[in-house]
């Protein structure tokens, strides 16, 4: 279900997952996420929901199990959201890319990857309230 590139940097990087489908959407779970420092946690569950039209269209959001809260007790912006997909509650980070961060035929997994860990580095800042 994933496009062969994605598997191919998954297994490559060894990355624990699981793929499934749900309303019309491709489901990576990556289970034990490791978070970089500034959180309550070392680590959680991320799902990143592909929509149809994928790897042309580009991921939108994505969603940690258990919520992701930083370790100062500040507010992590658009992540007050709670979703219920695959039998789990999810915390959504409700983050959308711009037309130019997306490019079909050059972007997958691995760079939606990319993009969640910088957000992660970002909003663990004490600058980002």
């Amino acid at each position: 279900m994933l496009p062969a590139p994605d598997t191919a940097f998954l297994s490559e990087r060894r990355v624990e997952y699981s793929v499934s489908s749900e309303g019309g959407m491709v489901c990576v779970v990556v289970p034990g996420w490791t978070l970089p420092s500034g959180y309550t946690l070392p680590e959680a569950d991320l799902l990143v929901r592909l929509p149809m039209g994928y790897p042309d269209l580009p991921p939108d959001m994505w969603w940690f199990n258990p919520a992701v809260l930083r370790s100062d007790g500040r507010e992590i912006p658009a992540t007050q959201a709670t979703e219920y997909h695959l039998g789990r509650s999810w915390q959504r980070w409700s983050r959308h890319l711009r037309p130019e961060q997306w490019h079909s035929g050059v972007d997958g997994i691995g760079s939606f990857f990319t993009l969640i860990r910088q957000e992660l580095v970002r909003c663990a800042s004490p600058e980002v309230s």
